[in-house]
């Protein structure tokens, strides 16, 4: 099979299962139990003979966290980090010259990272006014939508190289290869693990 055909069925597989276990309350759990073991597991690996005890809380905090958010919230936050990384990667191949940190993330440019900012702002703007069908936003407050739509790329980015730093050290391109054609079930999961924390912070700031 096409390596492109694959990592396309591949990614689409995973989204509408991250989709469809996030939808529902028992779904919900049960899924992101099954992905802080699968983590745990990639980290294992990625960390094995070295020190483990900080990369571990860069796992397990986020992916207890995340059952006391809302399901809705957690789902709205995941559209607008796939939209923040795929126009990330779009923007950056065109146009990506000024890499961010080299050292760690070669392939990271602050052109793909603004046009992923720009595109996130966009996706939260569309989603919020246009999607209430699907979600009720009324329990949301608007200031954590555009707060959380404004710092969300940094939070995706700095968990994205938080991983990439663990990647290197281990001298391996994946955290493994759960998803043909993306790598291990990290890789997909990276960006998620400093937005969580701040996300449950700005929840209970704005209760």
């Amino acid at each position: 099979m096409n390596k492109t055909l694959k990592r396309a069925l591949s990614g689409a597989v995973y989204v509408a299962i991250m989709w469809f276990g996030t939808s529902f309350q028992g779904t919900f759990h049960i899924l992101f139990f099954l992905i802080l073991l699968l983590s745990l597991y990639e980290m294992y690996k990625l960390r094995k003979g070295k020190t483990s005890f900080i990369s571990y809380l860069y796992v397990i905090i986020p992916l207890s966290l995340i059952h006391k958010i809302d399901t809705e919230l957690i789902l709205f936050i995941f559209i607008l980090t796939w939209t923040f990384d795929t126009f990330a990667y779009l923007v950056g191949v065109k146009f990506g010259k000024h890499k961010i940190l080299p050292s760690v993330s070669p392939k990271k440019s602050w052109e793909g990272f603004f046009g992923g900012f720009i595109f996130t702002i966009i996706a939260s703007y569309i989603t919020y006014n246009y999607f209430d069908i699907y979600f009720d936003f009324s329990s949301i407050k608007l200031p954590l939508i555009i707060i959380m739509s404004i710092i969300l790329p940094f939070t995706a980015t700095i968990g994205d190289f938080i991983e990439s730093h663990y990647k290197r050290e281990a001298g391996v391109k994946d955290s493994g290869n759960f998803i043909p054609g993306h790598g291990g079930i990290l890789d997909r999961m990276d960006a998620f693990m400093i937005s969580i924390p701040i996300l449950y912070i700005l929840i209970n700031l704005y209760k």
